[in-house]
């Protein structure tokens, strides 16, 4: 019984380090990039920094972010932008768990997903002022500019109002004007030049996302998410219940996305 309630404890302490993991890390900073509680409380942000739950990320002109998050999905934040992670749940064997909230108050961004995310697709939601949209497996770009214009790279879209649900596949270009009118198709042509400059460079973007926590986990650690205030407790935990931890080096299944405005090409490994 003893040995279980040390198995216990070195689970709880193990689970409490991983919990003070961030919903993710800045992977990149260009520029003016902020982070609070608030797009007015936020302050000057680094590269490695972690983000979390309830957190606003804010850019700058000529300015930019990514994010990438503890399950490997990575969103990449454009210039003058208002992003705020609202509800970010993930535990890896625990898909049920699951919950991917985003919002996007202002300007534009590329969210990239990665296999643990399409593995529970109803997680995952992302908010503007006149739609929700979904993912089935996706790499998308949304742009708000009165009204919201997107367009999908790969997988599919769902975007939901009080008019109804629209499903919009790879390729595909539309816009929601309002809170109130469906999703519609529109060409690529019918973009305006604004829209369509900010979606050539979100998609000229070349983007890694991992199928596991490795590469999140790491880059976490390097940003002193797990500290090592934390790593004793979790030794000393360990030493309690008699146990010998060791590091198994298992190789992340990765998928690389580079896309061009024209073109798309996905090889895994």
């Amino acid at each position: 019984m003893k040995v279980f309630l040390q198995l216990a404890v070195f689970l709880f302490s193990v689970s409490s380090a991983l919990s003070v993991l961030a919903a993710g890390v800045l992977e990149t900073v260009n520029g003016d990039v902020r982070v609070g509680i608030s797009s007015g409380a936020a302050t000057a942000a680094k590269v490695s920094q972690r983000v979390t739950r309830a957190t606003t990320i804010v850019t700058g002109p000529k300015s930019s972010a990514q994010i990438r998050f503890e399950d490997g999905q990575v969103i990449a934040v454009h210039e003058n932008s208002d992003f705020r992670i609202s509800e970010y749940s993930f535990t890896k064997d625990q898909p049920a768990k699951d919950k991917f909230s985003f919002e996007l108050a202002k300007g534009a961004l590329r969210s990239v997903t990665a296999a643990t995310t399409r593995r529970t697709p109803d997680a995952y939601t992302l908010k503007t002022a006149t739609a929700t949209m979904g993912i089935r497996g996706t790499d998308f770009l949304v742009a708000i500019v009165n009204p919201v214009y997107f367009q999908v790279i790969n997988g599919a879209v769902t975007v939901t109002n009080t008019a109804g649900v629209a499903a919009f596949g790879a390729g595909a270009a539309g816009t929601v004007a309002t809170g109130a009118s469906l999703a519609v198709t529109i060409p690529l042509s019918a973009l305006p030049a604004s829209v369509a400059a900010t979606f050539s460079q979100l998609a000229g973007l070349t983007i890694t996302v991992t199928g596991s926590v490795g590469a999140a986990v790491a880059s976490a650690q390097a940003a002193g998410a797990i500290t090592p205030a934390m790593g004793i407790a979790i030794g000393a935990a360990a030493l309690a219940a008699g146990l010998v931890v060791t590091n198994a080096n298992k190789e992340d299944d990765v998928t690389s996305v580079t896309t061009s405005p024209s073109s798309t090409t996905t090889s895994t490994r």
